[in-house]
């Protein structure tokens, strides 16, 4: 196997707290009705809940290609982020959501940022360092 333990828990733990913070985020969602495209859901299912997932399932045996897979997940995430809670006037930015859920929709949103930014930086991190195979001290790309 080509992974190195010395990348996984950071990068587990980035994941699993950006999925915990994509819940609570979602839960926001709902609660303030906000409408969703079927292209930002099916964007939200595949890259930006799955899509980390799978590289971080991916980095347990090519730490390089699921780094990769990551820090792009994350990456693309980050930008539609920014633009939809933060630039684009619409639904989904942070001035626009019902008052009652506008504090826990702005933390989640700005922990979204957060998480993501550091995903990518993680994620980048993990695919540029030489690893070390657990069987025999080896490196490989």
């Amino acid at each position: 196997m080509g992974t190195n333990p010395r990348f996984q828990p950071l990068l587990t733990a980035i994941v699993l707290g950006h999925l915990l913070v994509s819940i609570v985020h979602g839960a926001a969602h709902s609660g303030a009705r906000i409408p969703m495209s079927l292209a930002a859901t099916l964007f939200i299912w595949i890259v930006i809940l799955i899509g980390p997932l799978a590289g971080l399932w991916i980095s347990r045996s090519r730490p390089a290609a699921g780094g990769w897979v990551v820090a792009a997940t994350m990456a693309a995430s980050l930008v539609f982020g920014i633009a939809n809670h933060f630039v684009v006037i619409g639904p989904d930015h942070v001035t626009r959501v019902a008052a009652e859920w506008r504090v826990l929709f702005t933390s989640t949103a700005t922990l979204l940022v957060l998480t993501e930014a550091a995903g990518v930086a993680a994620g980048v991190w993990s695919a540029t360092r030489r690893h070390v195979t657990s069987d025999r001290l080896s490196p490989v790309s």
